[in-house]
């Protein structure tokens, strides 16, 4: 592997995301805030992937949710920018623009501050959409990760995951 300033677990996961949705036939999109582009920057580490990654949004603030990933605004008000109901409406956004087969979205608080008593610093949620799943069949999580980890290692453990549920269902690949 060439020379990278991310760490190596990042590109070896990145690797395996190509390889499996190159092999599965799939094209991939990732809707990012907290991570602010990690997942995106991982996957184009990869020679080749251009064969699998769509586009990349990076959508920091509710107005760039909203302009860009068509995230209600009564949803970002209802809910807040991290929960289930953002992550969800964030993978679905970027599916639909791109008409990428799965776009994966990460929403959180990475620290050190913002976050309160109900969504603590460490708080990452995660919505994937695919291409021909009923639009009502949510797939999001929430994760709380360690705030001891800090910024980068918050940010560091939520674009694994985000890789993670990039990687086809085991037999998706022909």
């Amino acid at each position: 592997m060439t020379e990278t300033l991310l760490p190596a677990t990042l590109i070896e996961l990145a690797t395996r995301v190509v390889e499996a949705n190159r092999a599965a036939g799939r094209r991939i999109a990732v809707a990012e805030s907290c991570t602010g582009g990690l997942v995106a920057a991982a996957l184009t580490e990869v020679p080749g992937s251009s064969d699998v990654l769509e586009a990349s949004f990076v959508t920091y603030s509710n107005e760039a949710k909203r302009r860009m990933l068509r995230v209600s605004n009564d949803v970002l008000e209802t809910f807040g920018a991290v929960s289930v109901a953002v992550a969800w409406s964030m993978a679905r956004g970027a599916q639909a623009a791109t008409e990428a087969d799965v776009a994966v979205a990460i929403t959180g608080i990475a620290g050190p501050g913002g976050g309160s008593e109900k969504k603590p610093v460490g708080t990452v949620v995660f919505g994937v959409a695919e291409k021909g799943v009923d639009e009502n069949d949510i797939h999001a999580d929430k994760r709380q990760f360690d705030p001891a980890l800090g910024r980068g290692g918050i940010r560091l453990q939520a674009a694994l995951c985000a890789l993670e549920l990039l990687l086809p269902p085991e037999g998706d690949t022909p």
